[in-house]
């Protein structure tokens, strides 16, 4: 596939290109399935009745990545079970990898996700960064029926999403 040059969105500086285009607010979010562990998929469609908040990033493995998974984590655990959502962190580290750290920094109310094994996630939304082979750091919000209410690429890939729009889409504060 031809990668979509995004001048917008950089890693550490430099322009890169996604594999092609995410998708906007207002449009259904593709389908996909992503990986709790090698032999255990998770498909968006199962989620339905839900909203998602669905946050992707390079690699649990970096500072940018970690601080962005525990600070949805520490948000979502003081939701409490007011949550009417799942938040799902999706990388292509992994699962063993996710769940170790998970288990390292006590993430249990994020749901660790990997898009290693057969990539829809990163192919169907276009968040593949085609020099690095990784996902852009994104911030989805999709309602139950599976439409985007919400969309952020973070323009610098080694920094953070802005928490407080998605976080006020998701829990309509």
């Amino acid at each position: 596939m031809i990668g979509v040059r995004m001048t917008n969105i950089t890693f550490k500086g430099n322009p890169v290109t996604l594999s092609g285009t995410p998708p906007t607010v207002g449009e259904k979010a593709p389908e996909f399935h992503v990986h709790k562990n090698p032999g255990e998929s998770l498909a968006l469609s199962s989620a339905s009745g839900k909203r998602i908040l669905l946050t992707t990033a390079p690699s649990v493995d970096t500072g940018v990545c970690a601080a962005q998974l525990r600070t949805f984590e520490a948000r979502l655990a003081e939701a409490g079970d007011d949550a009417d959502f799942e938040l799902w962190f999706v990388t292509r580290d992994l699962p063993f990898a996710l769940d170790r750290f998970a288990e390292q920094a006590g993430i249990r109310h994020v749901k660790t996700l990997s898009d290693y094994k057969d990539r829809v996630l990163g192919e169907s939304f276009g968040l593949v960064i085609d020099e690095l082979g990784l996902l852009a750091r994104t911030v989805f919000v999709i309602d139950k029926d599976g439409t985007v209410l919400y969309r952020e690429l973070v323009p610098e890939i080694a920094t953070e999403p802005d928490y407080d729009d998605a976080w006020a889409i998701v829990t309509g504060a």
